[in-house]
């Protein structure tokens, strides 16, 4: 099957990262310091996870790395640099499991399968990104354009997988477009679920569940109860 290269992958959302605020983190030159500051990031993870961005204070993660909140600064100029470099650390990760180039059409919608069975694995990472996506519609959220910029690019990706697992023609983009909006409402959905009650949440079968009945839907000559 045909395959793209693609430069950044979320495997929860596909879409674009967060613009350059990598480039403006301080880059450590001594092994010591680059240590340190990957301890801020998975300490600002952890944090931001349970308490959101709002509620979140450096002082409490400066406490828990051993620094001053000047010292975190030194690392990252502001809160809000230390949030897009905590998501940009996740996509990081992400596209390290899904690699350099992006699964087209049927094996893409496997792909969504195959996450939430991993995701079920990652209820920190799950968390993360399930109270930032939700913070983000606030005012002036500083991850607001990131979550914006991501769910336009999954929007994108999982409708073209649609309209090529189908053979669809362009003409009914707005029906595979319509497909992929419910294929990640349900994905969404159902970490929100899962996080407040696992035992009673299989994401797995739910998401394969999803994507095999749209597909069915709008190509049973291709496809029947089962993809």
């Amino acid at each position: 099957m045909a395959r793209r290269r693609l430069s950044r992958v979320s495997d929860q959302s596909v879409g674009k990262p967060v613009r350059g605020a990598r480039a403006r983190a301080r880059a450590p030159r001594s092994v010591k310091a680059r240590r340190r500051q990957q301890d801020i990031l998975h300490i600002a993870t952890d944090t931001f996870a349970a308490r959101g961005y709002n509620n979140a204070s450096l002082a409490e993660i400066a406490d828990r790395v051993g620094l001053t909140q000047a010292g975190v600064l030194h690392y990252f100029r502001s809160k809000a640099l230390l949030l897009t470099s905590v998501l940009e650390l996740r996509d990081e990760a992400d596209i390290e499991q899904l690699g350099t180039e992006r699964p087209q059409g049927i094996e893409f919608l496997r792909h969504l399968v195959a996450t939430a069975r991993r995701n079920a694995k990652r209820e920190g990472i799950v968390r993360l990104y399930t109270v930032l996506s939700a913070e983000s519609v606030t005012d002036a959220h500083p991850a607001q354009a990131y979550f914006r910029d991501r769910y336009a690019g999954l929007r994108a990706f999982v409708t073209d997988a649609v309209i090529e697992a189908c053979r669809l023609g362009e003409e009914n983009r707005a029906a595979a477009q319509i497909a992929a909006n419910a294929i990640i409402a349900v994905m969404d959905g159902l970490q929100i679920q899962w996080l407040l009650a696992p035992d009673d949440v299989d994401m797995v079968a739910s998401t394969d569940l999803v994507v095999t009945s749209l597909l069915a839907h709008l190509a049973p000559e291709r496809f029947s109860a089962t993809t």
